[in-house]
This record gives structure tokens, C-alpha cells and sequence, in this order.
């Protein structure tokens, strides 16, 4: 416990957690409800026992390192559905914002709105250099709704592969 604690007090202090993000791999992900770029509402029990899910936070759309990560995940979103396992973008943007992302990038997943920061603060991934932002993370979550694997070095350019090759080990 105090190790966890230590980490994350030392990655907020450079800015990349904000302080109380302490979920590891093992344990039970947070639900969540929110509402994705189409109206729809998307929750994570929805996906229980039916799919993995690829649940990657980021800091704003339409940026140079979240739009490269978001085709790359695009590019590769059938072999990721054909790995089990679904994609779904969280940030701070509204749903209007993520509506014109998803559609000037042709994105087939869900990119949920978190304007109020509760799904990011939840899973403690609140940016400290940019206040209300999430940090680039993601987490691979299984059928039961246990983390496998927090991904914090994103390679923007070639997420799709690091993502497939984690949920070849599920």
C-alpha cells in the first residue's frame, strides 16, 4: 500500500497522475456511464462477460497526438474487435466536439464525453499540466471487469499494436 502510494504521489508530482490514482492491474475497473459522440449512453457493465474492453484516456481532440493515436486505433480496430475486445476514447471534450472528431476522422468506436471529469477522476488519470484534461492512458479491462494491463507509454503512432499484442495474453 505504501509502495502504490509512493508512485502515484511521484508521478503526480511531475505531472503526469493526478494524486490519488492508484488502481493496478488485478483490480475491479470503475463503471461508468457516459455518453458517447452519437447520444448514446455507454456504460462498462454493458460489455461484462460479452467483451474485453480497450478504454484509452486522452487529453483533447483534434490535437496532433491524440488524433495520431485515435487513427491508429482506428486502423487497427477490426483486428482489435477480432482480438475480443472493443475501443472506447474518453476525454473532457463535449459530445458535440468528439462528434466532429469521430466523423473529420472516420472513427468506428465510441469516444464518450467526460466534461465533468468524473470517469477520468475516477480511474486517476486527471492531467496536472493541464487542469481538467485526462492524461494519455489506457487500460485493457476483461470480461469481469478486472484490469489486466495500464498502458502509461503510449506510442501515439502504433497503439493499435501495442493494444493487440496485451490482449493476445487474455
Amino acid at each position: 500500500m505504501f509502495r502504490r502510494s509512493l508512485v502515484a504521489c511521484l508521478l503526480a508530482s511531475v505531472g503526469v497522475l493526478a494524486p490519488g490514482a492508484d488502481l493496478q492491474t488485478g483490480m475491479k475497473a470503475p463503471g461508468f456511464v457516459a455518453t458517447d459522440q452519437n447520444g448514446n449512453q455507454i456504460k462498462l457493465a454493458d460489455y461484462l462477460g460479452k467483451s474485453n474492453v480497450v478504454l484509452y484516456f486522452y487529453p483533447k481532440d483534434d490535437t496532433p497526438g491524440c488524433t495520431t493515436e485515435a487513427c491508429s486505433l482506428r486502423d487497427g480496430y477490426q483486428a482489435i474487435l477480432a482480438g475480443g475486445a472493443v475501443v472506447l476514447g474518453v476525454s473532457a471534450d463535449s459530445v458535440g466536439s468528439h462528434s466532429a472528431f469521430a466523423k473529420k476522422y472516420d472513427l468506428p468506436f465510441s469516444i464518450l464525453a467526460d466534461p465533468e471529469g468524473k470517469v477520468i477522476s475516477d480511474y486517476g488519470v486527471k492531467s496536472m499540466l493541464m487542469l481538467g484534461r485526462a492524461s494519455r492512458v489506457t487500460f485493457i479491462i476483461d470480461k469481469t471487469g478486472t484490469i489486466r494491463f495500464i498502458v502509461q507509454k503510449v506510442d501515439t503512432a502504433k497503439h493499435d499494436q501495442q493494444v493487440l499484442e496485451l490482449l493476445k495474453t487474455i
